[in-house]
């Protein structure tokens, strides 16, 4: 099945806009691994492009230089040696190129930093040959895509030295939507899912297209969840392992973090982060800002508090699945995610993964609600049982968001999975007027404050469903 690109307009357009501008241009695309980077690049280049090469993870210089050359060799159909170093690889990439005779030549490096092997003197070599290009008369479109974050960051597009500024756009290639993944799913796969089915996808493997296109459309999605994730050799087993491995070094604080993470899933402090995990100084906040800065996390602070009261969430949808079913299952049950059925742990991770979706869907909230152009932060908030100083106990509660606008209101936001219409008893209606009461307390704010909830089917009219202000269906999440 031919594949084809979907969504990535705003991608599409950088890219053509770089290829076109009248200078020579270095384009990096980043993002975590199997979000489509290469695709993207492939698709928008085609034929345009003159010489392209993949980085090998964990494979030494010299045979990463022995490649590159028979990448040149199968364009000029000459047969040389292997470049004694990179400087020597990237000259006779110039002199190839140059040879073209062409007005614009386009180079393709995927996986850019697999090739800077240690002691391989890699980047000085990158960096000659990018910088030297000034002088040449032929406009260079370099297109340069990495997995990982760190060094992209870091090394690329944040470099201090011979390559400070020289990348004219970086490129964020983010998760699919859930519009986008329907469309994946439903128009190149040929899925023929409905949206509830679309959503609980989503739960499981994020907006990830590599995942999403290992879905059999012969079997149903609990079937393919079993073979994925647990069945003899299952493909997906191990990659939460070399996902971390690909996109970071020092791997095993990163995942130390997540799975810190993971226990508490309204978040955590650094504070406390530091002192499950064990990390602290300079290295844990350049993990958490790694981490947030490829959506592993989301960080916010509660209205009215400092940022040092910054808390941290996990939010990356195939890592809360690995961790809470994978890690650590015995892998004796080759059908234990048609086995688990309704159970309460699985409800629970259900019901917790669609706010998650809904976190990674404000914009399209934010339309719904009829605020898509208003100035609106975003938060979540929790409060501990307190006696007050009236003598009054408050069992204290969590909000699972709050959108706090410019034009004096906040939407206090719930969000329940419920496979049918949700149904809001008396003694539920009574605790979230106590709750909205404790918020406006708590918070001392003046604002209006509205109760929004977010369902797959909408609330079920009833004698308490007055208490709603506003509701988003599943559907207004595919917008």
């Amino acid at each position: 099945m031919e594949k084809k690109l979907i969504g990535r307009a705003e991608e599409v357009r950088l890219l053509e806009r770089y290829y076109a501008s009248d200078k020579s241009e270095m384009v990096a695309v980043y993002g975590r691994r199997r979000v489509g980077k290469t695709f993207l690049v492939r698709e928008t280049m085609g034929d345009r492009i003159d010489y392209e090469y993949t980085g090998m993870y964990k494979t030494p210089a010299r045979i990463q230089r022995e490649q590159f050359q028979k990448e040149m060799g199968k364009r000029t159909g000459e047969r040389m040696e292997t470049p004694k170093d990179w400087f020597e690889a990237f000259d006779r990439l110039r002199d190839y190129l140059l040879s073209l005779q062409k007005p614009v030549v386009v180079v393709f490096l995927d996986e850019l930093p697999w090739m800077d092997t240690q002691k391989g003197n890699f980047l000085p070599a990158f960096s000659q040959f990018w910088n030297g290009w000034g002088r040449e008369k032929v406009l260079l479109k370099l297109y340069v895509c990495g997995s990982a974050t760190t060094w992209m960051l870091d090394k690329l597009i944040g470099d201090k030295g011979g390559l400070y500024g020289r990348v004219s756009r970086p490129v964020y290639l983010a998760p699919f939507t859930l519009r986008e993944t329907e469309q994946f799913l439903n128009d190149v796969k040929d899925m023929r899912y409905g949206r509830k089915s679309v959503l609980d996808t989503y739960m499981i493997f994020g907006g990830i297209p590599y995942y999403l296109d290992m879905l059999d459309r012969e079997l149903p999605l609990s079937v393919n969840v079993d073979y994925l994730f647990f069945s003899a050799n299952a493909p997906l087993r191990t990659e939460y392992d070399f996902l971390f491995r690909s996109l970071f070094k020092d791997s095993a604080n990163y995942r130390k973090v997540i799975e810190c993470l993971a226990v508490k899933m309204t978040g955590l402090t650094r504070e406390e982060i530091a002192k499950a995990s064990r990390l602290d100084g300079g290295e844990l906040t350049r993990i958490l800002s790694n981490l947030t800065a490829c959506d592993f996390l989301r960080s916010y602070t509660e209205p009215n508090k400092k940022e040092r009261s910054l808390l941290y969430q996990l939010v990356d949808m195939f890592s809360l699945f690995h961790l809470r079913f994978v890690w650590k299952n015995t892998g004796q049950d080759s059908r234990y995610w048609t086995h688990t059925g309704q159970t309460g742990e699985k409800n629970a991770w259900a019901g917790y993964a669609f706010e998650q979706v809904c976190l990674h869907h404000v914009p399209q909230i934010k339309t719904k609600l009829g605020i898509a152009g208003i100035l609106c932060n975003t938060y979540a908030w929790s409060c501990k049982a307190f006696t007050d100083e009236d003598g009054a106990e408050w069992p204290g509660g969590q909000i699972d968001l709050i959108l706090d606008r410019a034009d004096n209101v906040m939407n206090l936001c719930e969000a329940k999975y419920s496979g049918d219409e949700f149904v809001i008893s008396q003694s539920y209606a009574k605790n979230l007027s106590r709750r909205t009461e404790l918020f406006r307390r708590k918070q001392n704010t003046k604002k209006d404050l509205r109760l929004t909830f977010l369902t797959l089917y909408g609330i079920k009219q009833n004698q308490n469903s007055a208490i709603v202000d506003h509701q988003i269906l599943l559907d207004d999440l595919f917008t």
